[in-house]
């Protein structure tokens, strides 16, 4: 007899993918229950909520979350809109959370702190496997503990920001010039525009999130014009960054790219390549970074920076459950190959579920971006496959659990360091003709063949989550 069978599922993080998860349990007749470290659902969109979105409406709700929302009466946005972070929490996230069938179930400002086997350390085998998992957390009234069959982590990366090294680790002086430096996004046009009007800007980052900094830097230099802009890259191109333009399938993504090229042929945009950070010193009410660009000694005053190099997860909770993950990406071992941006180039990432995402623990599975580990860019409609598959296994209908449920939109967007030539023959067959539009000779066959192409690009430009959407190489999977 299964002694867990009536104990909910636990679900960590109350994002569009949590919330996803919690519909599909729902829908499956199983009781999730939700922890979110955030005053309100959404918390992580809420802190980028001024930015708008690549994906359209239709791209962003998850079908059971929708089956939920249609049986109360909900209005849907028009699907073919572009929302913004915030109209995402206020237009769907918030009255799914609102919904009887969840909102009993969901438990605010609570932050997981451990994740373990009731009665079993990490290195404890027998009966493990039947012993219910043990979450504890931390809310106002204080520390609790809740038995539950499984655990679905969609807790993000949010919280984790990588520092402006490039060897993984903050630079000299990063953490006490913490005043002057933002990470992620920022609401410079508005509710931190007092910060950036009229100042010197350092912009750190080579995706798109880096965009969405530079183009509203951009639009608050026409009312303050003492604003300067410097962005500053890591790799030696502005290629890469620059997007899918036509050839992308979510034109809003492509057209970020053209905005920012045409900004920097208008020379608006202070470009720094090959740029690494050394230290940071504070200086009266500024900063000097001392820097190499291009290989040689550099130094810029500024008054503030603004820090998007992507995003790291949050493992300190898991450290008594069996988990098993790349040791470079930090991603589930059967992930990483698909979405380690060594070795991709251009591409979408092809849907995946709990195959993927299995990890030696049996019932535990981390979902959303956080699966990504430290890989850039991920699709919410992606995170809702995956919680589809997990939860369809999790309640034992194991054949759907292993059905493709997803077709994602292209990308002409690379992220990766272009590959040299030995690499690209091992991957992707080498460099394609110019006969076919293709990025590599193994996709230029498929397409002749008439094939929608290999699958054998990569990873997108960004280096953030929040505005950036998911692609990936198969090549050398």
């Amino acid at each position: 007899m299964d002694m867990t069978a009536n104990l909910p599922v636990a679900v960590i993080g109350a994002g569009p993918v949590g919330l996803a998860a919690a519909a599909h349990l729902v829908e499956r007749g199983l009781r999730p229950v939700i922890f979110e470290q955030g005053s309100r659902v959404g918390a992580a969109l809420l802190a980028w909520g001024h930015v708008r979105v690549f994906s359209p409406w239709i791209y962003n709700i998850d079908a059971a979350a929708r089956a939920l929302l249609d049986r109360s009466g909900w209005i849907a946005p028009n699907e073919g809109g572009l929302p913004t972070g915030g109209e995402i929490v206020r237009d769907y996230l918030e009255p799914l959370a609102a919904l009887p069938e969840i909102a009993p179930n969901l438990r605010l400002g609570a932050t997981v702190t451990a994740v373990t086997r009731q009665g079993h350390d990490k290195v404890s085998n027998e009966g493990r496997k039947e012993s219910p998992f043990v979450i504890r957390y931390e809310d106002a009234d204080g520390e609790h503990r809740v038995l539950a069959r499984a655990v679905i982590d969609a807790s993000g990366t949010w919280s984790r920001p990588n520092p402006i090294g490039t060897d993984g680790l903050a630079v000299l002086g990063e953490r006490q010039a913490a005043a002057r430096i933002a990470y992620g996004i920022p609401d410079v046009v508005g509710r931190v525009h007092g910060d950036y009007a009229g100042k010197r800007v350092l912009v750190i980052g080579g995706g798109h999130s880096a965009i969405n900094v530079a183009l509203a830097l951009m639009e608050l230099q026409g009312v303050a014009l003492g604003t300067e802009i410097f962005w500053a890259l890591r790799h030696n191109s502005v290629e890469k960054l620059l997007g899918g333009g036509l050839n992308d399938q979510l034109p809003e993504r492509g057209a970020l790219g053209l905005a920012a090229k045409q900004a920097m042929e208008d020379g608006r945009l202070n470009m720094l390549t090959a740029f690494a950070v050394n230290r940071i010193a504070t200086k009266g009410d500024g900063l000097l970074v001392e820097a190499t660009l291009a290989g040689k000694p550099f130094s810029l005053a500024v008054d503030r920076i603004v820090v998007t190099t992507g995003f790291r997860p949050d493992l300190s909770f898991l450290g008594e459950l069996r988990i098993a993950l790349d040791p470079v990406v930090e991603a589930p071992p059967a992930l990483a190959p698909l979405i380690d941006p060594n070795f991709h180039s251009c591409g979408t990432v092809p849907p995946h579920g709990v195959d993927e995402l299995a990890h030696p623990e049996p019932g535990f599975t981390i979902v959303g971006s956080k699966s990504y580990g430290r890989a850039p860019t991920f699709l919410m409609v992606t995170g809702y496959e995956q919680v589809r598959s997990v939860v369809a296994d999790i309640a034992g209908d194991h054949e759907v659990a292993r059905e493709v449920r997803l077709v994602l939109p292209e990308t002409g967007v690379c992220s990766a360091v272009p590959l040299t030539e030995p690499e690209a023959a091992v991957c992707c067959g080498g460099p394609a003709s110019a006969e076919v539009e293709a990025c590599c000779v193994k996709d230029a066959e498929a397409k002749m063949e008439g094939g929608s192409g290999c699958g054998c690009g990569s990873v997108e430009a960004a280096d953030t989550k929040p505005a950036a959407e998911a692609g990936c190489c198969r090549s050398a999977a």
